[in-house]
């Protein structure tokens, strides 16, 4: 189940703010740093994130239309900070919860109603 956009628009001015100060430093949560489509300006915004090798799943509670997953996609990535360090994502791509290139935790996470953001780390 997708989330509410009433939720979201909360989160977005209450919560995120207060989960991006540990959000960095607190797995499974991670930091997405990305530019604005259009402005150019720099967003930070808490995720709970997975790693599984080097790939980063992100499961999209809100949808893949937010802002910062059009964001990702369209710039074809953005930074990561996880566990204090900082990694570059690439090649981002969203695919159901169900697909097989997604790892077991994040599957039973997701499940079939929502999806995910698959990417790419390097350090």
């Amino acid at each position: 189940m997708v989330l509410s956009r009433r939720l979201a628009r909360f989160n977005k001015r209450v919560t995120n703010r207060v989960q991006g100060v540990w959000a960095p430093y607190l797995p499974p949560w991670a930091l997405i740093v990305h530019k604005g489509r259009k402005s150019g300006a720099e967003y930070r915004n808490p995720v709970l994130a997975w790693r599984s090798g080097d790939r980063l799943e992100v499961v999209l509670f809100y949808g893949e239309r937010t802002d910062w997953v059009r964001n990702v996609l369209a710039v074809g990535g953005g930074e990561v900070i996880r566990r204090g360090r900082t990694m570059s994502l690439a090649n981002p791509r969203v695919v159901d919860g169900t697909d097989p290139a997604v790892s077991a935790p994040v599957r039973r996470v997701a499940g079939a109603r929502l999806r995910v953001l698959l990417g790419d780390l390097a350090d």
